[in-house]
């Protein structure tokens, strides 16, 4: 089973990769702005490991 911290890693790279290849603005925006939050949740994750090992 996945981690939630790769699960939050893989959608980060996979946001990015969209907002990249987004073709307006607006949708480059919004992908870019989920690719952090999910940046942020797997950075959150790894944290919460951490302090659990």
């Amino acid at each position: 089973m996945e981690s939630n911290q790769r699960y939050y890693a893989r959608r980060a790279a996979e946001e990015r990769t969209a907002a990249q290849r987004a073709i307006t603005a607006a949708a480059r925006e919004w992908h870019a702005r989920l690719a952090l939050q999910f940046a942020a949740r797997a950075a959150s994750a790894l944290e919460e490991a951490a302090s659990a090992a």
